[in-house]
């Protein structure tokens, strides 16, 4: 018998607007979770969606025979600079997106991103550097500090060039004005957007600077040559197997705007939410540093020491199930369908599969499914979750590509800061709050870092920086 899916009260034309905070949205989804269960539908300016809330139907919506990742309002807004991009392309129709899939996958197997491990420590090291010389009385602006080093991370390694520098660079500043802009973006009414003058210019001159950034970033790897196997020299000239073809120049420009916008924005969340687990969990902190202690014996980390300290990894595990940086997706089913056995679903209707209330079912994970707990991942728990459990790299054809490079930069720099510092919460009494764009990640969060005695010495240059990278 087909049940109806509930719904919060709304109001006339809005619908149920004002039922979405437009600066955390994913707490919104999160508390109405709470509130009608595992499933609730949403009217929002006329269009209906269905957000899914339990483990079981993320599950069987993530069947890819029945149901196809749709690009919800925000990513649509993020298509203005993204276009056919592997992130925000329409599939089947953007063909591009298969010929740049095609080409980028042999990049991110493990051996490929394991090469990449000594371009990820030589930033993080520039980082360790930097807090040792600030000392242990400085306030660190975590979220800041984190992000500076993950967009130069996925430079060096995508671009084989850097944004380096001490202070937040202002093409790391557009972006991030891009993406707040394009999530608010995706929840006004046009007639709204059309008023909201400055906004919208603003917005024009954010997409212009980020075009204009690509374009030397193009026209300086041209002056190189082709030989270059990274990221950015296969896109511009690597040939498609199966077809012979290469991208087209606007779709390389996309691509590159993808992996700069998401390759750090994603890797930072997660960064910066373990830091703030750990402090405020002191007893996960010090089993954490006494692995690493044990492991390491007073050396540097090193490419052998990846995937082989079960703690961390159940660190990252547990961050990434409680705050997983991308905490929604949408799909939408091919014909019509039943889900969960009695809700209707029709061809084409928008299903929020919101992962941040997904991952803390307590049906699977227990009445403490909102306490951070990584002994719930260790001595083969993981491994015997049930099907889909723990999506926070997407699932399927469109899953993160780079899961497994944020994976290895996670590991490198949570080894790296806990083996140097001790670190503290400057405001021993901070309250969470989240900063929701592309990706989430703790607002306000400030540390202190007390550099660690007998710990070896690391030592770094900054990362190749040409001109462009400097404006």
């Amino acid at each position: 018998m087909p049940a109806t899916i509930p719904r919060p009260p709304g109001v006339p034309l809005l619908g149920n607007v004002d039922a979405i905070d437009q600066n955390a949205p994913f707490q919104s989804l999160h508390d109405l979770a709470k509130k009608y269960g595992e499933i609730y539908e949403l009217e929002m300016l006329g269009a209906k969606r269905v957000v899914i809330n339990s483990q079981a139907l993320m599950s069987e919506v993530s069947d890819e025979k029945r149901f196809s990742k749709k690009i919800a309002e925000n990513s649509t807004q993020l298509r203005n600079a993204a276009g056919d991009g592997l992130f925000t392309a329409r599939l089947p129709e953007e063909k591009n997106w298969y010929i740049a899939h095609n080409l980028l996958m042999p990049l991110f197997k493990p051996d490929k991103i394991c090469n990449l491990a000594d371009d990820m420590m030589d930033i993080v090291s520039q980082l360790v550097l930097k807090w040792q010389r600030l000392g242990p009385d400085a306030i660190i602006d975590t979220a800041a500090d984190v992000s500076r080093v993950t967009l130069d991370i996925v430079c060096l390694c995508a671009i084989l060039n850097s944004f380096y520098r001490e202070t937040v660079h202002p093409f790391a500043v557009t972006m991030s004005d891009f993406l707040l802009e394009s999530t608010k973006r995706g929840a006004r009414p046009q007639a709204v957007q059309n008023l909201l003058v400055a906004e919208n210019k603003k917005y024009e001159d954010d997409m212009k600077t980020l075009f204009k950034t690509t374009d030397e970033i193009l026209a300086q790897r041209r002056a190189l040559g082709s030989d270059k196997q990274d990221i950015l020299g296969t896109l511009m000239y690597g040939k498609d197997k199966e077809t012979g073809q290469g991208l087209p120049e606007k779709t390389i420009q996309y691509n590159l705007l993808t992996f700069l916008i998401a390759g750090h924005e994603t890797t930072s969340g997660m960064l910066v939410f373990a830091l703030y687990y750990l402090l405020t969990h002191p007893e996960a902190m010090r089993k954490l540093r006494d692995e690493i202690d044990t492991t390491l014996g007073g050396r540097l980390f090193t490419t052998k020491d990846l995937n082989t300290m079960p703690y961390l990894i159940a660190v990252m595990r547990e961050t990434l199930r409680l705050s997983p940086t991308a905490p929604a997706r949408t799909v939408a089913p091919f014909e019509d369908t039943v889900i969960g056995g009695k809700y209707p679903i029709a061809k084409g209707e928008s299903i929020i599969v919101n992962t941040y209330s997904c991952q803390r079912d307590r049906k699977v994970w227990g009445e403490d499914a909102d306490e951070f707990r990584p002994e719930r991942m260790l001595d083969g728990k993981y491994d015997t979750l049930p099907r889909q459990a723990w999506q926070a790299f997407g699932y399927g054809e469109r899953a993160c590509i780079g899961g497994a490079f944020a994976w290895q930069e996670a590991q490198i720099a949570l080894v790296t800061i806990f083996q140097q510092f001790d670190l503290a919460m400057a405001d021993p009494n901070y309250k969470l709050t989240v900063k929701q764009t592309l990706s989430i990640k703790p607002a306000n969060f400030f540390i202190r870092a007390t550099p660690r005695a007998d710990k070896p010495r690391l030592f770094a240059i900054p990362s190749i920086n040409n001109g462009y990278a400097a404006a």
